[in-house]
């Protein structure tokens, strides 16, 4: 199997609030966007009629923050039926959470918490995305998340822990570079090293975001335009595996459409630079 198991949708943006009249009046020339499940699991009005607006012009993906798949407590199956809801009735191209633990005891603690990365883990979110995939009738993409902390007890690399849940569950895997750069530099190790050994048939979408330099160490805020440094991991990761979706995040510090559409056609001018065109989307309704 290759990447291409995976819809290939093109460079994409992550649909905000503040975008919504810039879409909706002007239906640009954008290949896809992402919106965030939570956003509209549990609303109406006029956010679902956006989503549902969208939907009928553009390929969509539903990302999400909340599933927890890494968490100790039962899995909440309240939450994953609310998401089987929304897919059934938008029919996304992927949907997609992160390799975390968002809280305990019941309790959202609202950040994307890392994992040990050990053989008793990698069973436990086995089974749990599973489950997950079997309640929705849909694969998963679980996205590689920002750290500033490791475990004393983990017993592999993150690349390694990745894999290992990507091939026992059936999932895809979110390959987020922003994420990827920002760990190699606050834990030392090397991100071309990483690419090299994730196997291209797992790797369903890319992320791309900016981040804020601490100095001594990189902090994910999705607040700044994408540097050299990612890109150029970007370019590594399409001559390894062709062209794969890619989305741009903006989630701070949001810029007007314009600027956000810009970063996205960066994006597409590196897959056309590699010879591999991104197809896009259709405009009409």
């Amino acid at each position: 199997m290759s990447a291409r198991q995976w819809p290939s949708l093109g460079c994409g943006v992550g649909l905000r609030t503040e975008h919504y009249d810039d879409i909706t009046l002007d239906w640009p020339a954008m290949d896809w966007f992402e919106a965030i499940s939570e956003n509209f699991m549990d609303s109406g009005g006029r956010p679902l009629q956006v989503l549902e607006a969208i939907r009928r012009r553009y390929p969509v993906a539903l990302h999400g923050v909340s599933l927890s798949i890494g968490s100790a407590d039962p899995l909440n199956r309240d939450y994953v039926a609310r998401l089987k809801a929304l897919a059934d009735r938008i029919e996304p191209a992927i949907v997609s959470d992160h390799l975390c633990w968002t809280g305990v005891d019941g309790e959202n603690l609202h950040d994307l918490l890392p994992l040990p990365f050990t053989d008793e883990a990698i069973r436990h979110i086995v089974e749990r995305v599973t489950q997950v995939q079997d309640l929705l009738g849909r694969r998963l993409l679980l996205e590689n998340v920002s750290t500033y902390v490791t475990y004393r007890h983990s017993t592999m690399p993150e690349w390694e822990f990745l894999v290992a849940i990507a091939r026992r569950s059936g999932c895809g895997i979110l390959l987020d570079l922003n994420n990827l750069y920002v760990n190699a530099f606050n834990h030392q190790f090397d991100p071309s090293a990483y690419l090299a050994h994730i196997p291209g048939e797992l790797v369903g979408q890319f992320h791309l975001a900016g981040h804020t330099d601490r100095g001594g160490f990189l902090f994910d805020t999705h607040s700044r335009p994408v540097i050299d440094e990612v890109w150029d991991l970007y370019r590594q990761a399409l001559r390894r595996w062709g062209p794969v979706t890619t989305l741009i995040e903006w989630d701070e510090d949001i810029p007007a459409f314009p600027r956000l559409a810009e970063e996205a056609a960066t994006a597409r001018a590196i897959l056309h630079e590699l010879g591999r065109p991104a197809t896009t989307a259709p405009r009409d309704a």
